[in-house]
């Protein structure tokens, strides 16, 4: 379902140039777009990463110290499974055989969370609405936080750039328990349909929560009693939490990025290509961490080809900004993960004032019609 309020344009001139130039890498280069056999190891490697700290926790987690050194080094685990295996097979960029974008896509499930609500809430929503408000449901966080500055703004707000570096652990949490179940029961995402999961989606979706349940709980319980059990579950759930949240917020909400608001500037007409580069910052372009965090400091090139595994985002970022200098199109990118984190946070300040900002004291959000 598309909304009413936001029509996009047919493609500018340098949406088909960036197409083109695109196409042409991977025609000359012979690569395929999807991750292959680099996907497939990456995945054993971070799936060895998870056993291993569960061992660990499991042989020695009667001492309360190897509990909390397993319980996050599994956290950062399942963050990574998320980020580099689940997001890509959500985006069918895991594999040109949707068969296994569908078996990568359940590890989400596997960690908790549930990748049929994922995708209407993910992959529809945001990445067609970025930044939009009442239509990007991953900006919607009322009452705990003021994301963008057409939001209603409560005074707790005031101090949200240091609450919510709490709350954001707990987002993993909050899917497992209360989201999915919540928006399944609804059949909504925000005001969006949700549609019920049938067939194989529903045995994914309710076999995931069992399976879940039973390896991150159950177990651990079973092992080790219900103190330890339930430390390695919190604990793990809130370094995942954590780590997914911020990575994401790092794109999106940041002083850099834009918003949009068609209930204050009546309905947007909207170039795609350029609303994505428009909302979307790139951070910290650093090897190591584009491995870990599946090419999300990349973000900005993959809200334009998220159909493109993130192996090849480095790549296309150049052309990103080769195409965008050409056209004199904006790219917005940040040298550094500390400056990503500064601004998030001079940010979260921002929209926790009562004054709504302006362009005379910073990159004021915007609510007007892209080109």
């Amino acid at each position: 379902m598309r909304d009413a309020r936001i029509r996009f344009g047919s493609r500018s001139p340098f949406a088909r140039d960036l197409r083109e130039r695109v196409d042409g890498y991977f025609e000359s280069t012979g690569r395929d777009r999807d991750g292959g056999r680099t996907m497939l190891v990456k995945t054993a490697i971070i799936f060895g990463w998870l056993g291993l700290a569960y061992a660990t926790f499991l042989v020695g987690g009667a001492m309360w110290w190897v509990t909390l050194i397993a319980a996050v080094v599994a956290g950062t685990a399942m963050a990574g499974l998320g980020m580099a295996v689940q997001h890509d097979a959500g985006h069918h960029a895991y594999s040109f055989n949707p068969k296994i974008n569908k078996a990568a896509s359940a590890v989400l499930d596997f960690c908790g969370a549930a990748s049929h609500v994922w995708r209407t809430k993910h992959g529809f929503l945001h990445h067609t609405y970025p930044n939009i408000e009442g239509a990007d449901d991953d900006i919607e966080l009322w009452p705990l936080a003021r994301m963008a500055p057409g939001q209603k703004r409560y005074p707790w707000h005031r101090f949200q750039h240091i609450y919510m570096f709490v709350l954001y652990g707990f987002v993993g949490l909050k899917w497992y328990f209360i989201d999915d179940f919540v928006q399944l029961a609804k059949g909504k995402v925000g005001d969006h349909p949700l549609p019920k999961p049938k067939g194989l989606d529903a045995w994914i979706f309710w076999g995931g929560k069992v399976v879940y349940g039973l390896w991150a709980l159950v177990i651990p319980v079973a092992v080790h009693g219900w103190l330890l059990g339930l430390t390695f579950m919190v604990v793990s759930q809130l370094v995942m939490g954590w780590i997914l949240s911020i990575t994401f917020q790092l794109a999106h909400c940041v002083e850099e990025a834009e918003f949009f608001n068609p209930e204050q500037t009546g309905p947007l007409e909207l170039d795609f290509y350029k609303h994505q580069l428009a909302t979307t910052v790139d951070f910290a372009p650093w090897s190591w961490l584009t491995w870990y965090v599946g090419g999300l400091n990349y973000q900005a090139v993959h809200h334009l080809f998220p159909k493109v595994s993130h192996i090849h985002y480095a790549a296309l970022s150049e052309i990103v900004a080769e195409t965008c200098e050409a056209h004199d199109v904006p790219y917005k990118r940040t040298p550094s993960l500390y400056k990503s984190l500064r601004s998030h946070v001079r940010w979260l300040r921002r929209m926790g004032q009562p004054v709504v900002p302006t362009a005379a004291n910073g990159p004021a959000p915007r609510s007007a019609r892209a080109a």
